[in-house]
């Protein structure tokens, strides 16, 4: 290679790279909804090479440190980030969709106070406990499943989400009509980026920063965190764990969404999982431009 293509290289390589690593929350065309693979190389076109492709690892980055963690991993796991009033997302890792179990209560609980504020103490248990038979209440309040349905997609309309549908009727009968849901980690983040910008959601957002005790793993070892668990057993007994919600960083908040599925099953080997990703993105935050709501 001649030394001006190697500048050329190098030229492309530095501006695809400060691109990659920096969140912004500039508007900027939307992101796929199921980002398909680990975020983990960018590809770089040699302009003076006919075409020809290679890629680059970024030693240290968050990218780079996300493989190599996986790496470790026995299981699947996905990690989706955004810019509070951001549209631009960055993903990683293998698993990119499931049931959303608990996490769902969060659009519930904000649909439901709007239907009616008098189920405070419902929407408190089914948020910072994960209240199942709370959330039971909240969903009946909504009136028929038709209608519970339509409530919580239209929460989830209103920050973005455009693609996720909630069972109308009971689909297991160990579980929950709305914990069914299937929800990907692209749409969920993309949620929680808008969550705080959504009309009436501030009531839920405080909930969300109070989580009890034994759930405050994961993003809970955020001090400042609000965020909501979810998981639950396949039909074989093997357990997936989620979360999503918001940190802070230096420049604005930061939407989080983050799943494991461990291939023991065990929810703990799950947890331990986020924990792990958790102490990932703790090292990372200056790489990750927060923002806000308009």
């Amino acid at each position: 290679m001649t030394i001006d293509r190697r500048r050329r290289v190098r030229t492309v390589l530095t501006a695809l790279l400060g691109a990659v690593v920096v969140l912004t929350a500039a508007c900027g065309t939307e992101p796929e909804a199921e980002p398909p693979q680990v975020t983990r190389t960018a590809p770089v076109i040699d302009p003076g090479a006919g075409g020809g492709e290679f890629s680059v690892a970024l030693p240290g980055s968050l990218a780079a440190d996300f493989a190599e963690l996986q790496q470790g991993f026995r299981g699947r796991a996905g990690l989706a980030i955004m810019p509070v009033g951001g549209t631009k997302m960055v993903t990683f890792g293998n698993w990119t969709s499931g049931p959303a179990w608990s996490t769902i209560k969060v659009p519930l609980a904000i649909a439901a106070l709007r239907a009616n504020s008098g189920y405070a103490a419902s929407a408190s248990s089914a948020i910072t406990a994960s209240d199942n038979g709370a959330a039971d209440t909240l969903w009946a309040s909504l009136g028929s499943g038709v209608d519970a349905s339509a409530a919580v997609q239209g929460v989830l309309r209103e920050g973005g989400d455009n693609a996720t549908t909630v069972p109308t009727t009971r689909t297991r009968s160990d579980a929950s009509v709305y914990g069914q849901a299937e929800w990907t980690l692209a749409d969920q983040v993309r949620f929680a980026a808008q969550l705080p910008c959504v009309p009436q959601s501030q009531r839920v957002l405080d909930l969300m920063g109070q989580i009890v005790p034994s759930h405050r793993w994961g993003l809970g070892a955020f001090g400042s965190s609000e965020f909501k668990g979810g998981w639950g057993p396949d039909p074989a007994g093997k357990y997936l764990v989620r979360q999503f919600g918001l940190i802070d960083s230096p420049t604005g908040r930061i939407a989080i969404a983050f799943a494991a599925q461990p291939d023991s099953g065990a929810f703990g080997d799950g947890m331990t999982m986020l924990d792990k990703m958790t102490t990932l993105l703790s090292g990372h935050l200056s790489e990750l431009a927060g923002g806000r709501c308009a």
